[in-house]
C-alpha cells in the first residue's frame, strides 16, 4: 500500500506542476486544479477503502488462524496431560505396592 501512496503523490505533484507551468489563463488553471484535486481525492478515498478492507480481511483471517492454533494447542496439551496422568498412575501403583509391603498385618 505504501507504493500506491507514493504513486498517488507523484501523480499529484506531476499534475500540479504541469498545470502550474502550462501557459493558460487563471480561470482555466483553477478549473484544472479543482478537477485534479477531485481526482486525487477520489483516488485517495478509493485507496483508503481498499486498505480498510484489506485490514479487515487480515484481522478476520488472523482471528481464524488464532482459533485454529488454540484448538490445536489444546488438543496437543490434552494428549500430553493424558501421558502425565498415566505416568503418575503407574508411579502411584508402584508406591502403593511398596507401601503394602511395609504394612504389618495384625
Amino acid at each position: 500500500m505504501v507504493h500506491k501512496g507514493i504513486l498517488v503523490l507523484g501523480v499529484l505533484a506531476g499534475a500540479a506542476a504541469g498545470v502550474l507551468l502550462a501557459p493558460d489563463s487563471g480561470k482555466n488553471t483553477r478549473e484544472k486544479l479543482k478537477k485534479e484535486g477531485k481526482t486525487v481525492k477520489d483516488q485517495f478515498v478509493s485507496d483508503f477503502k481498499e486498505v480498510k478492507s484489506d485490514l479487515h480481511k487480515t484481522a478476520i483471517s488472523g482471528k481464524k488462524v488464532l482459533k485454529r492454533e488454540a484448538k490445536d494447542f489444546a488438543s496437543k496439551a490434552s494428549y500430553k496431560t493424558e501421558h502425565v496422568i498415566t505416568f503418575l498412575e503407574k508411579q502411584l501403583a508402584i508406591l502403593k505396592a511398596k507401601n503394602k509391603t511395609l504394612q504389618q498385618t495384625s
